[in-house]
C-alpha cells in the first residue's frame, strides 16, 4: 500500500472470473472493495470466499444503464467517502461463431453497450469523483484484452470494443493528468474463467482449425492488477499484457 489509509476500490463484473479474482485479491490485502454486477447472488458468493472481516460492499449494477452506474458511485461515496481505484472489468464476448455478415444488430449493440458504453459510464463517474474529492486523484484500470491487439475469427463486436477501450484508456491518461488521475489498461489472454471454458475443448483458429488452448490461473492476473493499483499516483503502468505463456497470440499461432 502507498500509505496508511485504507484504499477504496470498485470492481465491476465482480461476481465471477477476473472480476471475482481481483476483488478477492484486493480484499485479501486490506482494500475496501465495492463489488458491482448484475447478479447480487454472484456478488455475495464472491464475498463469501473472502476472509472473515473483509470490508466489502455489494451493489447490484448493470454498467450499461446510466442510472445504475450513478447509483453505484453514489453508494460508494456515501459508504466510504472517497474512491481510489476503479477496475473497469465488466464485459462480454457476445455470441460466438457467427459469421460477420450474419451478425444481428442486437448482438452487436449488446456487446458495445456492455464493453464500451459501460466502461465509459463507469470511467466518467470515477473521474468526476476522483477530481472532486480531497485529496484529489485516483486510478482507473481498464480491462482490455489481447483482442485489443490481434482478433480472433468471428469476433468483430468484441474486438472492436476492445480496440476502442484502448483509445479510451489513452484519452483518460491525458485528461486525468491535471487531477492526479492515472489510467492504465491490462490486456488478458486465456485466464481460466467461465468465459474461457471453451478454450479447454477447442476454439476456432485463424487457419480454420479447432484447437485446444492453454489457460492460466486468474489469480495471476489479479496480482498484476493489484501491482498496478498500488503504485503511487506518480507512477503508472500504461499497458500490461498477461497471458498463458504458450497460447496463440503472437501471430495467433
Amino acid at each position: 500500500m502507498t500509505d496508511e489509509r485504507t484504499k477504496i476500490a470498485i470492481v465491476t463484473g465482480a461476481g465471477s472470473g477476473i472480476g471475482r479474482a481481483v476483488a478477492l485479491e484486493l480484499l485479501r490485502t486490506g482494500w475496501s472493495v465495492a463489488l458491482a454486477g448484475r447478479r447480487p447472488e454472484k456478488l455475495e458468493a464472491t464475498v463469501a470466499l473472502a476472509a472473515e472481516g473483509a470490508r466489502a460492499l455489494v451493489v447490484r449494477t448493470d454498467v450499461a444503464r446510466p442510472d445504475d452506474v450513478t447509483a453505484l458511485f453514489t453508494a460508494v461515496r456515501d459508504h466510504y467517502g472517497r474512491l481510489d481505484l476503479l477496475f473497469n472489468n465488466a464485459g462480454t464476448f457476445g455470441p460466438g461463431g457467427i459469421p460477420f455478415d450474419e451478425l444481428p444488430y442486437d448482438a452487436w449493440r449488446h456487446v458495445v453497450d456492455t464493453n464500451l458504453n459501460g466502461a465509459f459510464l463507469c470511467a466518467q463517474a470515477a473521474f468526476r469523483q476522483m477530481r472532486a474529492q480531497d485529496p484529489q486523484g485516483g486510478r482507473i484500470i481498464n480491462n482490455g484484452s489481447i483482442s485489443a491487439h490481434t482478433p480472433r475469427p468471428n469476433s468483430a463486436p468484441y474486438t472492436a470494443t476492445k480496440h476502442a477501450l484502448t483509445g479510451l484508456t489513452k484519452a483518460l491518461y491525458l485528461d486525468g493528468r491535471p487531477y492526479r488521475i492515472a489510467c492504465g489498461q491490462i490486456d488478458i489472454g486465456n485466464a481460466a474463467t467461465d468465459m474461457t471454458e471453451r478454450m479447454r475443448t477447442g476454439t476456432l483458429q485463424a487457419n480454420g482449425e479447432l484447437a485446444v488452448e492453454p489457460v492460466m490461473d486468474a489469480t495471476d492476473v489479479a496480482r498484476t492488477v493489484r501491482h498496478m493499483a498500488e503504485l503511487p499516483l506518480e507512477a503508472n503502468v500504461q499497458f500490461a499484457t498477461v497471458l498463458a505463456t504458450t497460447m496463440p497470440f503472437i501471430g495467433r499461432g
